[in-house]
């Protein structure tokens, strides 16, 4: 990669996109929403397996370079000009193997608190309430209930992210992470974009904030979910009540581990809004 990757992972409905779209204004910059990468990179990982029976003939070294061919293959077209942000939620995951095979790298992981996670995703629900959700397997028997519990299961959309944030986290490359709160991006988004741009050793260019733009509308029908990955206008903080029942609110009011007290082992940045 001759210009260099960092990677976007983190929490959904965090961020991300919006990040991704920020920073697409930087001409020196490729990023966007969910790449097809990580999904290729587990696949890689399970052909090399022991699952194959001629994967005894594969050495670790030719694995190690295998997947880090992958990058430079699918990223041929760009990254001889641009430093490439590789978007997946799964990359907290493979931290290890990420900071072996790319040592100058960032996993930028944008984060919020959770309950607002679950709030924004019933949002997108009520807001489409004459499409059914691929979220939710396109079933249409469901309640506020049994979305948020199946989100919130080790394998769902929320559980699964949340759980490989914690490994990454708390694990020896944990120095590796940069963590961007949501509300630090919206309510101060230069202030957060300078701190990001000094942690990736990046000079810093004069984003526009008043106008930033992206979607993928092809990707968000077919989901069954309009406006999954829409950013239009202005960067801004919008203050609403929420939709959830408050009880289902409160039960993941504490489920922000990396605010708790002595929980930053690592030394892991952390972008927040305020002091």
């Amino acid at each position: 990669m001759q210009n260099g990757i960092h990677f976007i992972s983190g929490l959904p409905r965090s961020g991300s996109t919006l990040l991704a779209a920020i920073l697409r204004q930087n001409p020196r910059f490729h990023a966007g929403m969910t790449s097809p990468v990580g999904a290729i990179y587990m696949a890689l990982e399970g052909a090399m397996s022991r699952r194959n029976e001629a994967a005894v003939f594969i050495k670790d070294t030719q694995r190690r370079d295998v997947l880090k061919g992958l990058f430079a293959s699918f990223y041929s077209s760009i990254q001889a000009e641009k430093v490439v942000f590789d978007t997946n939620r799964v990359w907290c995951a493979k931290l290890p193997a990420l900071t072996e095979l790319f040592p100058n790298a960032r996993i930028i992981c944008c984060v919020r608190d959770i309950p607002w996670i679950m709030d924004s995703i019933e949002r997108l629900v009520r807001k489409n309430r004459f499409e059914l959700s691929g979220m939710f397997g396109f079933e249409a028997g469901h309640t506020v209930y049994t979305r948020i519990n199946r989100v919130a299961t080790s394998d769902g959309i929320v559980g699964y992210p949340l759980d490989a944030l914690r490994e990454a986290f708390f694990g020896e490359q944990g120095s590796r992470l940069v963590l961007l709160e949501y509300e630090a991006l919206a309510r101060a988004p230069e202030s957060a974009m300078k701190l990001l741009y000094d942690f990736l050793g990046e000079p810093y260019f004069e984003h526009n904030f008043e106008h930033v733009e992206y979607e993928a509308d092809d990707f968000d029908a077919a989901l069954g979910t309009p406006g999954l990955h829409v950013v239009r206008g202005k960067v801004q903080w919008t203050e609403r009540q929420t939709v959830l029942p408050p009880e289902l609110f409160q039960r993941f009011q504490n489920d922000a581990f990396w605010r708790q007290p002595d929980a930053n082992i690592r030394q892991v940045p952390i972008i927040r809004y305020g002091p």
